[in-house]
């Protein structure tokens, strides 16, 4: 049986692939909040409320179930060139550790630089290091991890004793398509396509830090405005 990536809880870890459609609430201000819809379902999932009017006044971003229960919390460190983040389970409190920590991994080149992610002191992810690469401004980006994990005595592949080895995709962003109309939607509309065994509350936590990446990014193209023939803008299949 595959082990499950836990980081925010075992709840959010299904056995099989789950597809979330992701919505922002508004869009009048750069992160104002998201619901994340079951997208066999329509049920909504997760929330996040309004926390601020722009990136420069949002410190923490509270994930929330359908109900308005933490989940889990995201501060922003200041001062961090690097766009560092970290995320507490539920409410932070004072002297709380962190569960994870996110930054970008360079102060030049903006969402191209690529986005790291430590997952601290967890039951099934310790020391777990995660990057995010593409572009999550186009909704076209994944979450990957290398799987280093020692293979347990009487696994069929014959490999016991060794490290799994290779680069897995954790979790995926991407365009949402209208199955009707068969249009690409906006970019307010999105999927979030989750790994069996795999978080899906991080992996939504991690939007949220990203969302603020890619609007502190916008904010510094409005001064400076580079254009990119290399970049890549194709719709998923």
């Amino acid at each position: 049986m595959e082990e499950m990536m836990v980081v925010v809880g075992e709840t959010y870890c299904g056995a099989e692939e789950r597809q979330l459609t992701v919505r922002k609430t508004s869009v009048f201000y750069p992160g104002d909040g998201f619901a994340a819809y079951d997208h066999p379902t329509g049920e909504l999932v997760f929330r996040v409320d309004t926390y601020g009017r722009g990136p420069a006044l949002a410190t923490d971003l509270v994930l929330m179930d359908p109900s308005g229960a933490s989940i889990l919390t995201l501060r922003k460190k200041w001062p961090s060139l690097h766009q560092r983040w970290e995320g507490y389970l539920g409410d932070r409190m004072e002297g709380q550790k962190p569960l994870f920590t996110v930054k970008r991994s360079s102060i030049f080149g903006g969402e191209r630089a690529g986005v790291s992610v430590e997952v601290h002191d967890t039951e099934n992810s310790k020391g777990t290091e995660y990057r995010i690469e593409g572009s999550f401004a186009q909704r076209c980006c994944r979450v990957l991890y290398l799987d280093n994990r020692p293979v347990e005595d009487g696994d069929e592949d014959g490999t016991s004793g060794k490290d799994r080895g290779g680069v897995v995709v954790a979790a995926e962003i991407k365009r949402k398509v209208d199955e009707h109309a068969h249009v690409v939607l906006s970019r307010d509309v999105f999927c979030l396509d989750v790994r069996p065994h795999f978080d899906a509350a991080f992996a939504m936590g991690l939007i949220l830090v990203l969302d603020q990446i890619s609007s502190d990014d916008d904010d510094a193209d409005d001064i400076s405005a580079q254009p990119d023939d290399n970049h890549d803008t194709h719709s998923p299949s």
